[in-house]
């Protein structure tokens, strides 16, 4: 490896579009390969995306010497199957979210890249943006006193009855598609995890999945949090957090648009700040880290085992509403 990684995206998904784009405009990687279960499909999507190299099967994708790490944006199902090939090959993967389809699965796929010494991320982009850095720095100075309470929703309407994410043999539905970022942000926020939650959701009658949920999640702070998550209901991206001397409000939290700045507006003794966020690609900065810590040989910022304590909340959340419902 020279001073940039050669990546390798495993499948021609439509997030695609978002990151590999990111991943071409980083300091420190550039898009090598792509590789879909369709030769023609993979050269359709390099000739569109301007990747050099199409490979009609995943399995020539990870045996190619001149790829250093992998992007799996496969569907949720196969998250944990085709990483952990990635990894018996010796590629490092910067796996889409959630990581697998259950907490035993996301916790065998660490353990794939920690017993080969490969580094391994879960993709949770918002992470990284100067707004979420930010926040967190505001919390730590006191700007709402003792945190009691976080807010967040993550809402949007699917545009096809065939969208994966109403596919529940590939793991759909709206907890697992969104709702996992509302519980990331609170335990990003708190610093904990939580010792109770609970559930309640529709389940589309058709797909089986969850299209609708809200969850109540405690934590050992003593902080409560609540959120909603849905695949057919209005767009809604964003998280509040309120405590006993002052209010957080991030109205863009999660799916930022790269091309603007965002706003953090805070409220604390009965004044009123909005404080702007120059705009930032929080894609490119996420594969930045991963290929930094790639070519320095250390940790990427955020531990894998994260994404499986993700995870088991995730599991503890659609459990009781199956349950209820």
């Amino acid at each position: 490896m020279t001073d940039y990684i050669r990546w390798g995206i495993l499948s021609t998904a439509n997030i695609g579009r978002k990151v590999i784009p990111a991943i071409q405009q980083s300091r420190n990687g550039r898009v090598a390969a792509v590789a879909s279960r369709s030769l023609e499909r993979a050269e359709a999507y390099a000739a569109e995306l301007g990747i050099p190299l199409a490979y009609g099967s995943y399995e020539a994708l990870l045996q190619d010497p001149n790829i250093d790490a992998i992007y799996n944006p496969l569907p949720n199902s196969e998250h944990a199957p085709w990483s952990i090939r990635a990894a018996e090959a010796g590629k490092p993967v910067l796996c889409e979210k959630p990581l697998a389809t259950d907490t035993a699965e996301a916790q065998q796929m660490v353990e794939a890249f920690e017993q080969r010494g490969l580094l391994f991320a879960e993709a949770f982009m918002y992470r990284f943006h100067p707004q979420t850095e930010r926040v967190m720095a505001m919390i730590e100075s006191g700007a709402v006193g003792e945190m009691q309470i976080i807010e967040a929703s993550f809402t949007f309407t699917v545009q096809r009855e065939n969208d994966v994410r109403l596919d529940q043999s590939l793991a759909g539905g709206g907890l697992w598609d969104v709702g996992c970022y509302c519980v990331n942000v609170m335990r990003l926020m708190t610093g904990e995890e939580p010792d109770d939650v609970r559930a309640l959701a529709r389940f589309g009658e058709q797909s089986g999945v969850d299209e609708s949920l809200v969850g109540l999640l405690s934590f050992p702070s003593g902080v409560l949090g609540h959120f909603d998550s849905g695949l057919r209901t209005s767009l809604k991206h964003g998280y509040e957090i309120r405590g006993s001397g002052g209010r957080i409000l991030v109205e863009e939290g999660f799916g930022i648009d790269p091309t603007r700045p965002t706003t953090i507006r805070h409220w604390q003794g009965g004044r009123y700040n909005e404080i702007t966020i120059p705009a930032a690609n929080h894609y490119t900065l996420m594969a930045e880290d991963f290929a930094d810590a790639l070519l320095n040989n250390r940790p990427p910022r955020f531990p894998p085992q994260d994404g499986v304590r993700n995870m088991a909340v995730l599991d503890r959340l659609l459990a009781t509403a199956r349950q209820a419902g």
